[in-house]
């Protein structure tokens, strides 16, 4: 048993491992064996994630094959895509949960945590089990417990571009079933963009975050435990370099600002033949993000997009004890309830004026041009969304012999609603060209009201055949067939296109849209059928995955841009993709000082049909889904006498080649980061010295069109730091 698992509290080595029964113990819908289960997965434990610097899902993400997680924009822009599936906007592709406890919307999935034991990648639809978009996978944190280790934590690391993050932690017996901790942790970073225009570095953050965890395990049968969390997010981001001038120069504010507040009650208790378990969270976001949406000099528009949401989950799970034969069981019901206001005004300055709407309109009626008659107005767009959902699923599993045959379905109901509210007030002027003369002056009030609805129902089945083979061997072979959905819902950044549409139609040019057709869009859908393994050799010193996929999706969600003269984007349902390929991964621990680790993932996504109206793009790879991803690892460690261990660690990580449009004129071609560390530990402390993207390699994070001007950003270059864990 690990020191992490020790009862006794006594101190941490940190070059400890923590096994796999010892921390699955406290899943609620999981096996307790994961490489036992016909699904692809990735475990990256504490001392691998330390190793790598790996403190939130987006830095994790690069260790787990076939996952791209773009680091660009803010920490709003978690998006996330996974063998083919994943969208810029609105929901995720993928789930996460927190000990057990969901996250509901993606714009909280961006944050660093401290103390975590363990992150687990699971690939392909999780829908049955887990519910609302995890069409691509599911994403588990689970943080350290104060019942399986007591003492005192610290972090302190600098790194290049005036970046410093600072942490404690501590974690005690109340009682000797009663375990209680508190941690904190605070981060800066100066920023390595530097924004032109005014000179400054326009990607600065800084964050803080406070987590204490409550747990109770009674000799009855009993498991409770509350976990609260707050964090804090102050950044500028978006540092967005325009491609025509190389330069990002942009003259007005940008910045996000994230608070969100947390809380999940898992409760547990063991009966005779089965479990019952109940995960309760409230989960609280207040969120603003100002862009200068045309990112360049000129007074074009700004946006800002800010919102407050409140979410309620539950979810209410009754499961069989595993049995090594014979018939086991699960069956739950969840809910969750959210409820968002957001304001998310557009302001349009003088250059935007002329440019979108006076020479727009002067260029098709130039007998009689117009003159607006303030130099700025706002586009107003308030939205208040109640939505809310309920499930139900089964999932059966019998064992007989080498083989396990593994069925379930969820029948899932969810109700969107959207209450908007649109105006604008602000007029013009109109001359005679000939003689300059005023012809008329035009007021343009607009006041709009509306709701809209929508339903959604979706039945979510799965099945799976498992074969372990050779008796007394630890190998697992799978072939896996799933369906999963990503929920629908609104646009409501259109509202502000729809608003300026409507202005430019009352004018006599432009096209009026219809609003409940732009706006909403429909879930997309897939089907994802899968052939894999997990195998160990050498008495678990080899442990290897190797799967094979192909996922049939509709109504695939995209993000475009509207017809007519606009200023926005909006999602889509397109047609449909096929996405095939296949991954690999490899560790090998030779000695118990030396770790070689590899993992490989290869994705073919493309458009089986979809034709925007102006170009049929079947056959066309899918933008933003990577078609190689690569990592790999080798450490070895040094026994000093009585001064420690030294351990060396190099890895590369790869991605590429990834295309940024539907047409795939524009793309990143494959490339590679190399990183290594050199890390002193003794029983109570370690000094690690670490470096990032070592030969500064270029390459783009992320590239889009906005008002017909290319705009892309960059990768973060060379970064070297030192980090320095104390445990007590």
């Amino acid at each position: 048993m690990s020191a992490l698992a020790n009862p006794t509290g006594e101190g941490i080595m940190l070059g400890d491992t923590l096994s796999l029964s010892e921390v699955t113990v406290t899943a609620i819908k999981q096996s307790s064996d994961l490489r036992t289960q016909a699904s692809a997965l990735t475990v990256i434990d504490r001392q691998e994630a330390e190793r790598n610097q790996a403190v939130s899902v987006k830095t994790a993400a690069d260790l787990v094959p076939n996952l791209f997680i773009p680091d660009y924009g803010s920490r709003m822009t978690s998006t996330v895509y996974v063998r083919g599936i994943g969208t810029r906007i609105d929901q995720p592709a993928v789930g996460l949960t927190i000990d057990n406890v969901p996250v509901i919307t993606k714009e909280n999935y961006d944050f660093d945590l401290m103390d975590v034991a363990r992150f687990e990648m699971m690939r392909g639809p999780q829908n049955t089990l887990y519910g609302r978009n995890t069409l691509g996978g599911l994403m588990n944190i689970y943080t350290l417990s104060p019942l399986n280790y007591q003492g005192t934590r610290a972090l302190v690391e600098g790194a290049s571009h005036g970046t410093w993050r600072l942490g404690a932690s501590h974690y005690r017996l109340l009682r000797k079933d009663l375990g209680l901790s508190l941690s904190a942790q605070y981060s800066s970073t100066q920023g390595e963009f530097i924004n032109e225009h005014n000179g400054k570095r326009c990607d600065w953050e800084r964050q803080f975050g406070a987590r204490m965890k409550l747990e109770w395990r009674s000799q009855n049968g009993w498991y409770i435990s509350n976990v609260a969390s707050v964090s804090t997010s102050r950044q500028g981001g978006y540092p967005y370099e325009w491609v025509e001038t190389g330069r990002i120069a942009y003259n007005d504010t940008c910045f996000y600002r994230r608070t969100s507040v947390m809380d999940g009650l898992t409760l547990r208790k063991d009966f005779t033949s089965f479990t019952l378990s109940s995960i309760t969270s409230y989960q609280y976001l207040d969120d603003n993000m100002t862009l200068d949406q045309d990112f360049t000099e000129h007074d074009y528009f700004t946006l800002t997009q800010a919102r407050r949401e409140h979410a309620v989950t539950q979810d209410v799970i009754a499961r069989s004890h595993e049995k090594a034969e014979g018939y086991n069981w699960l069956a739950g019901a969840s809910g969750f309830f959210r409820r968002y206001k957001m304001d998310a005004p557009v302001t349009f300055y003088d250059y935007g004026i002329e440019q979108f709407i006076e020479k727009h309109f002067n260029d098709a009626i130039p007998e009689y041009p117009i003159t607006w008659d303030s130099r700025s107005f706002v586009l107003g767009s308030h939205f208040t969304s109640p939505s809310y959902g309920a499930a139900l699923y089964h999932e059966s599993t019998y064992h007989w012999g080498e083989w396990t045959l593994s069925a379930g379905v969820r029948l899932d109901y969810e109700h969107a609603r959207l209450n908007f509210h649109s105006e604008t007030h602000t007029g013009y002027s109109m001359f005679k060209a000939a003689t300059g003369e005023l012809f008329v002056h035009g007021d343009i009030d607009i006041d709009d009201h509306g709701t809209l609805n929508k339903d959604f129902f979706e039945i979510l089945p799965n099945v799976s055949l498992t074969w372990h083979p050779w008796p007394g061997k630890n190998h697992t072979v799978y072939l896996a067939a799933s369906r999963g959905s990503k929920a629908g819902g609104f646009n409501t950044q259109m509202f502000s296109d729809v608003l300026q549409q409507r202005l430019m139609k009352m004018m006599g040019i432009g096209m009026e849209y219809d609003v409940d057709k732009m706006v909403g869009y429909k879930p997309e859908k897939a089907w994802n059928y899968e052939l894999g393994g997990h195998f160990e050799c050498w008495g678990a010193r080899v442990q290897s995955d190797l799967g094979v996929f192909f996922m049939d999706c509709r109504d695939r969600q995209l993000t475009v841009f509207p017809p007519g003269t606009t200023t926005g984007r909006m999602m889509t349902n397109a047609g449909k993709t096929h996405s095939w390929g296949g991954e690999f991964a490899m560790t090998v621990n030779p000695t118990e000082s030396t770790h070689l680790n590899v993992s490989y993932g290869f994705t073919h996504a493309t458009f089986k049909d979809y034709d925007d109206g102006k170009v049929d793009h079947s056959g066309k790879r899918v933008p933003y889904a990577p078609k190689h991803t690569l990592f790999a690892e080798a450490s070895h460690a040094l026994k000093i006498g009585t001064y420690g261990r030294l351990t060396f660690a190099a890895n590369v990580r790869a991605t590429g080649d990834i295309y940024w449009d539907e047409a795939n004129t524009q793309h990143q071609p494959f490339y590679a980061l190399l990183g290594a560390s050199i890390t002193w530990q003794q029983q109570h402390y370690s000094l690690q010295l670490w470096g990032r993207n070592l030969t500064d390699t270029q390459y783009k994070t992320f590239y889009f069109v906005s008002i017909q001007h290319p705009f892309l950003q960059r990768g973060h270059g060379r970064s070297l730091g030192a980090t320095l864990r104390v445990s007590l």
